[in-house]
């Protein structure tokens, strides 16, 4: 077991109701609200009007319009507003992308550049506003991390960026504000959340305690969403979901192990940076190629103890075990109704060389669970036309 220090500094507020407890957070870090959103669901389910109600004593900026992918443009305007209105805290409402959006925002105003720059190249700075998130959308658990992901049309790239002090401060996290949440992106963020686990669980160096908390927790995922997608408001289906979403991302399940490289997240970047392709459909779409790719020699144990563990699988040897669990991640987000290749989604070959290219920067995949060649990758897409 490898040594670690480890710290998750974010209060969380988890269950009904919680939104109640608003006006206190807030006022711990000011008035000025700089309040951040995508593309107007809270107007729709009422957390917008619930805000300003429970805020009335606040100042409240708007970042409205935030993508599902986020984009560049929209922390250069958040940090415009909070510097020319001395902002005092930022609030998320939304999910993975608006708090992504909103913790570049939170460090770029502190930083003396273009916040593009400040994300590529990965700078850090002395300070960053406070952060504090409603979740909306239970899939990457980015209220409760420091990192983000940032995509720059201009470039087509997307590049994630970490910073501790873009921690959430407080994440208030209720179920109740997913019930509204449409099936196909339920289903794309159940399969987000599943990926982050995989990609711990697919690592080296593991543990017996990480791979029993990963493997509960992936059984969790293939549990619950199915029951989520067919019932939007299932309370115990939401929660689960939620809580499992903010746990599969903030390291703690896996502390003590080898890092292993995340390539299902490099690879698919690249298909959101050129594409804009729903993150957890491009997941899904990559995840059983990459799998059946890693599958050797090497990792056939540790394939096959993903199907015992995971899937249930018993009386066969490893290598059938190994080959019926990596059908059955397929057939489960087959099961949830996305797009499972890529000329679904009308993509072509094209940019697979650049893709690849770019997936690789900085030797990222070099430190995968199997290392990846960018010719490797490019041999992955490919495979998932």
């Amino acid at each position: 077991m490898e040594d670690f220090v480890y710290q998750a500094g974010t209060r969380v507020l988890f269950g009904k109701g919680q939104i109640e407890h608003l006006p206190e957070v807030i006022a711990k870090f000011g008035k000025k609200v700089l309040l951040c959103y995508g593309g107007g669901s809270i107007k729709r389910n009422g957390i917008y009007d619930k805000v300003y109600a429970l805020l009335k004593d606040c100042e409240i900026y708007e970042l409205a319009g935030i993508a599902p992918n986020p984009r560049i443009d929209s922390d250069r305007e958040g940090i415009a507003l909070c510097r020319k209105h001395n902002i005092d805290v930022v609030l998320a409402v939304g999910g993975g992308s608006v708090i992504d959006c909103a913790k570049v925002v939170a460090a770029g105003v502190y930083y003396d550049g273009d916040p593009w720059e400040m994300v590529s190249q990965g700078k850090q700075t002395e300070k960053a506003l406070p952060l504090v998130t409603i979740l909306t959308l239970a899939a990457t658990g980015s209220e409760y991390d420091d990192g983000a992901v940032i995509t720059n049309p201009e470039t087509n790239e997307k590049i994630g960026y970490g910073n501790e002090l873009t921690m959430p401060k407080v994440s208030i996290l209720d179920p109740a504000y997913t019930y509204t949440v449409p099936a196909k992106q339920t289903a794309a963020g159940s399969i987000d959340i599943m990926s982050h686990l995989l990609e711990q669980y697919f690592g080296p160096d593991m543990t017996y305690l990480a791979d029993q908390m990963l493997a509960g927790a992936i059984k969790t995922v293939i549990h619950y969403a199915p029951v989520a997608v067919k019932e939007p408001d299932n309370a115990q289906a939401r929660g689960e979901l939620m809580w499992t979403s903010s746990l599969a991302c903030n390291g703690i399940l896996s502390q003590g192990c080898g890092y292993g490289g995340w390539p299902a997240h490099a690879i698919e970047h690249e298909l959101s940076a050129f594409y804009d392709v729903t993150h957890g459909v491009g997941l899904a779409i990559i995840t059983p190629r990459l799998m059946r790719h890693m599958l050797n020699d090497d990792t056939l144990s540790r394939f096959a103890q993903y199907g015992r563990d995971v899937w249930g699988i018993v009386g066969k040897s490893d290598k059938e075990t190994a080959e019926q669990a990596i059908d059955e991640t397929e057939k489960f987000f087959t099961s949830l109704g996305v797009p499972m290749t890529l000329s679904a989604l009308n993509i072509g070959e094209e940019h697979f060389d650049e893709m690849a290219e770019h997936a690789g920067r900085n030797g990222r995949l070099l430190h995968a669970y199997v290392p990846l060649s960018k010719e490797e990758v490019k041999a992955i897409l490919h495979d998932c036309l």
